[in-house]
């Protein structure tokens, strides 16, 4: 395990090998998270949305749920609305 010094002003430098198996490049974003005692460094994807892209697919689709309830929505909508507009009650008396 390589140790690494820390600057004046706290910062570290990843050694090479390290940055090469993660694929850390220059300019490359990485998240620094405290977990109990000690900090991890993630390194974080170039592109988050092609990464992150089909990450749910084998579980249930979203999509599908939404549908699905955006047509029970509707249904008791129009129940609703059919209660409120009734045909005119007034009788052939009144007239």
């Amino acid at each position: 395990m390589p140790v690494v010094t820390t600057s004046a002003k706290g910062q570290v430098v990843i050694p090479k090998n390290e940055r090469e198996k993660l694929g850390i490049k220059p300019g490359s974003k990485v998240a620094v998270e405290t977990v109990n005692d000690h900090i991890e460094i993630h390194p974080l994807p170039e592109d988050p949305i092609e990464y992150f892209c089909g990450i749910f697919k084998d579980g249930p689709s979203l999509t599908k749920a939404l549908l699905k309830d955006r047509k029970e929505n509707l249904r008791r909508e129009e129940e609703k609305i059919a209660r409120l507009i009734r045909p005119s009650g007034v009788s052939k008396k009144r007239r």
